[in-house]
């Protein structure tokens, strides 16, 4: 049911809704750490991170990605493996693949600055409409209306869109009806604005409508019950679970690990040869086959240590892990041998993460004492080297899981 006040109200925002935002900002505008100063290249890499990470969660990877690469040149001069592992646990490996790439054009086609123009910026890998727009308003106050997905929200409920917003005819027409709020001068701090209501008043569920500065000029406020309703949520299909295996060799205390394709999920990020689990074999004929297939190794014989479970944006895993060792190296095996210390020194996967930590608490239950520790034998420096070894990891899982194509 919907409640209309007497008045009406009209599909346009009012001009007075962009100057209550802006005097809301000032008194509750959070002290972020891109928002010290209008540094193109930092606030560049914010929006790159907030796109799939909430505020929280990205301000200690972007703190510790700007310590490592503090300018678009030292960004552009990394090797690319560098830059996965200080993005290492953002998630979405693919935004630092593009920034990394983007930052190299920024080197060799603009002199090293950041551009300051959205068409110019759209031509960077990576950068979209939304982090053109945000980058121009934020750095270089561009007259232009950054929409993310808070900022959609909140737009879509001050003029009760009913349309899909994820749509370019309904971002367009979301845009149109903030253009004329827009002010003159500190438009990045208007985009910051609606940004900021978003995140904090205005949430997916349950409003705060009561603590909303505009809500005396929003739609869904004063005509819906339920102004959460607005925009419509996506009717989402149920998540795909993937059953995988993984092989871990050992070969006098150093396993066997492979890099996945620099494109797709996980793209750039080392792994243990591993994969998905067809219907007609069993996990172990699974971790056999997919070691062959990735290294040409035959593998001796695997000992079960047990699965562990991860979580991906599209997907969920199970991923069995076996573990094996051998006593010589195959001169035709594909991959790279490593210590503990020196997988952990590469970027790799949180589920890797895990598989190592399962290999690990099956060692020391073994043995205890024993064995390659990841404090003893420091790692050589990578080397393409074929052979067989099992299960002596530091990190192996849903890499390897959804790495025969099960995964994108």
């Amino acid at each position: 049911m919907s409640r209309r006040t007497a008045s009406g109200v009209h599909p346009t925002v009012p001009r007075d809704a962009g100057t209550a935002l802006r005097r809301w900002f000032r008194t509750h505008r959070r002290p972020l750490p891109w928002r010290r100063d209008r540094d193109p290249y930092r606030i560049w890499v914010a929006e790159v991170l907030l796109q799939q990470t909430r505020v929280e969660q990205a301000i200690p990877y972007y703190d510790r990605f700007l310590a490592r690469f503090p300018t678009v040149t030292a960004l552009a001069h990394a090797r690319v493996s560098d830059v996965m592992k200080a993005w290492e646990g953002a998630g979405y490996y693919a935004r630092a693949r593009h920034l990394h790439a983007a930052a190299r054009v920024i080197d060799s086609s603009f002199g090293g600055a950041v551009p300051r123009t959205v068409p110019e910026l759209e031509t960077l890998p990576g950068v979209g409409p939304y982090i053109a727009r945000a980058v121009a308003s934020l750095a270089f106050d561009a007259h232009e209306v950054a929409l993310e997905a808070n900022a959609l929200r909140v737009a879509a409920r001050w003029t009760r869109e009913e349309g899909d917003v994820r749509t370019a005819t309904v971002r367009d027409r979301l845009r149109s009806a903030l253009e004329p709020l827009l002010p003159d001068r500190d438009v990045g701090q208007f985009n910051e604005a609606v940004m900021e209501l978003g995140e904090t008043v205005c949430r997916p569920r349950a409003p705060l409508c009561g603590r909303c500065p505009v809500r005396t000029y929003c739609r869904a406020h004063l005509e819906l019950d339920d102004p959460g309703s607005v925009p419509r949520p996506p009717v989402r299909a149920p998540r795909p679970h993937v059953v995988a295996a993984v092989a871990v060799l050992e070969h006098r205390g150093r396993w066997l690990v492979q890099l996945r394709p620099p494109k797709g999920l996980l793209g750039g990020l080392w792994e243990f040869p591993g994969g998905k689990v067809e219907p007609s074999e069993t996990p172990r004929d699974a971790a056999r086959r997919e070691l062959r297939e990735e290294t040409g190794i035959v593998a001796p014989a695997l000992a079960s240590l047990g699965a562990v479970e991860h979580a991906y944006s599209h997907f969920s895993v199970t991923l069995h892990v076996f573990a094996g060792s051998v006593a010589s190296l195959p001169p035709a095996a594909r991959g790279r041998w490593v210590t503990p210390r020196g997988l952990g020194r590469l970027p790799r996967p949180k589920a890797t993460e895990k598989v190592a930590e399962l290999v690990e608490r099956s060692r020391d239950r073994a043995s205890p004492g024993s064995g390659s520790r990841p404090d003893r034998t420091p790692a050589g420096p990578p080397s393409a080297v074929g052979g067989q070894a099992c299960p002596t990891p530091a990190q192996a899982a849903p890499v390897s899981t959804a790495r025969s194509r099960a995964r994108h």
